[in-house]
């Protein structure tokens, strides 16, 4: 029975103190993303001048194409000489989507605590335009935040009524939420999560018809061959393949022996919880994948293995062979 994309807290049941939404749907139909093609490199470990340090690292990261038609990269680069978490953000820019490496632009961005940002603690940068405003989301450590800008390349953060950056905290008992990214279905915005305990990490969600007003906190992924720890569950980023069909990534490794676990759903907030059976597709040897769509072709953005840059490949989506 194909599950509606609407859930509401009625049709979800508990776990702990947060809703799980529940899809009936076991005509599981999916299809498998892989790689088709090689890989070039587009961002490079950047010099961040005074800041620059030998241990640092290029991590989570958004991709998207800036109003003058120029493709911006913004990277977190963690374990720098910044204060605090060591965290900022860089960008790059291509004239080309196929250019190798596009062009360092320098230092994007810098936490302040006047927002309500941690000092050094921003992560995973997410950019979509909306009404033709570009819109970040982005997370400030302790919270997931939003900066908006007219072309593109220049941000300004967005600030409520208490002259914060802030759009919402993390679901109660877990911190740091973290990589945040936006979908929108039907009417209605989702932005997807992660957030972790010393035990346990999840992939949630929170829903909005105006992006400043936000639901409940779904769990929308949890355990499975993926596993249930603190970091089981990073960098979830959800494409609708075809309609109705939604693809959950949500990395467990960084590094030589990254790995990132692939789940489909026809409900955009149930990808299972311990469910493998209903919703696993299959695992990719890539961390804190960005999927993009351009000029009617699928890739796929990805960490370097070293973690020294961030690289692209085609990916198609193929129908996998019938089961024994």
């Amino acid at each position: 029975m194909r599950a509606t994309w609407l859930v509401s807290v009625a049709a979800g049941i508990l776990l702990g103190s947060y809703v799980v939404a529940s899809d009936s749907s076991t005509d599981k139909a999916f299809l498998k993303p892989q790689f088709a093609g090689e890989w070039w490199q587009v961002a490079e470990n950047p010099d961040l001048g005074p800041l620059t340090s030998e241990r640092q690292q290029v991590v989570d990261f958004g991709i998207w194409r800036a109003a003058d038609g120029t493709w911006q990269l913004w990277s977190c680069i963690r374990n720098t000489k910044e204060v605090g978490r060591t965290r900022l953000f860089y960008r790059w820019e291509g004239r080309h989507f196929s250019q190798s490496p596009w062009t360092p632009k320098g230092i994007a961005m810098r936490a302040d605590a006047a927002f309500g940002e941690q000092p050094g603690g921003l992560q995973a940068p997410f950019v979509r335009s909306i009404d033709g405003i570009f819109h970040m989301f982005y997370g400030g450590w302790d919270v997931i935040c939003l900066a908006t800008s007219k072309n593109g390349k220049d941000f300004v953060r967005k600030l409520n009524k208490e002259g914060k950056s802030v759009l919402f905290g993390p679901p109660e008992g877990f911190g740091n939420p973290r990589d945040p990214m936006v979908l929108q279905i039907g009417g209605r915005w989702y932005c997807y999560f992660t957030a972790h305990t010393r035990q346990e990490g999840a992939v949630f969600c929170r829903t909005s018809e105006d992006l400043l007003n936000w639901s409940e906190v779904f769990v929308v992924a949890k355990g499975g061959q993926a596993g249930a720890g603190s970091y089981s569950a990073e960098c979830p980023f959800v494409v609708e393949v075809r309609p109705g069909e939604y693809y959950l990534f949500r990395t467990q490794r960084y590094g030589a022996n990254a790995q990132t676990s692939v789940y489909w759903s026809r409900n955009p907030l149930d990808f299972g919880v311990n469910e493998d059976d209903k919703h696993f597709v299959c695992t990719l040897p890539v961390a804190a994948p960005e999927i993009i769509f351009h000029e009617n072709h699928w890739y796929i953005a990805a960490l370097m293995p070293d973690l020294h840059g961030i690289r692209i490949a085609r990916l198609e989506w193929v129908t996998p062979p019938p089961t024994k």
